[in-house]
């Protein structure tokens, strides 16, 4: 019966203060707004508001073939849905299973992709991405 003194003197000196519980990280539009890279990679992204994100991925897979340089490209574009730090995204026009979601951290952008999302072969938008402009991207179709 000696472990619950040791719980309630625990407790006394170490309460449970729910106010030091980690709330959700919040990210503004101007830090998620602008132009994200990887070497090979590119994220467009735009604050709509009411939780909406204008997302425009372009990705390219590179390799070589008996020497020479090839590569693989996919795009998509869509709304991209955010709560707190972590945005949701499916392109448009994908039929297949597709899941993007892109986690906004201080000064990167840590994208997972699940699925094919129809973009070409070994092409994923999964990487980690650094800010290159603050500027208002120019979306294909503006």
């Amino acid at each position: 019966m000696k472990v619950f003194p040791r719980v309630l003197v625990f407790l006394m000196f170490f309460p449970v203060m729910p106010q030091l519980a980690a709330a959700p990280r919040i990210v503004t539009a101007a830090q998620v707004n602008g132009t994200w890279r990887t070497p090979t990679n590119e994220f467009k992204v735009l604050a709509l508001g009411k939780q909406k994100l204008r997302v425009e991925f372009d990705g390219t897979y590179e390799y070589r073939v008996n020497g020479e340089w090839m590569a693989n490209t996919g795009t998509g574009a869509g709304i991209a849905v955010i709560a707190g730090d972590t945005a949701t995204f499916r392109p448009e026009g994908v039929e297949m299973d597709c899941a993007i979601t892109m986690r906004f951290t201080a000064g990167a952008l840590i994208v997972t992709q699940e699925g094919g999302c129809g973009f070409g072969h070994h092409v994923t938008a999964s990487g980690t991405y650094r800010k290159v402009s603050d500027r208002r991207p120019t979306f294909s179709g503006d």
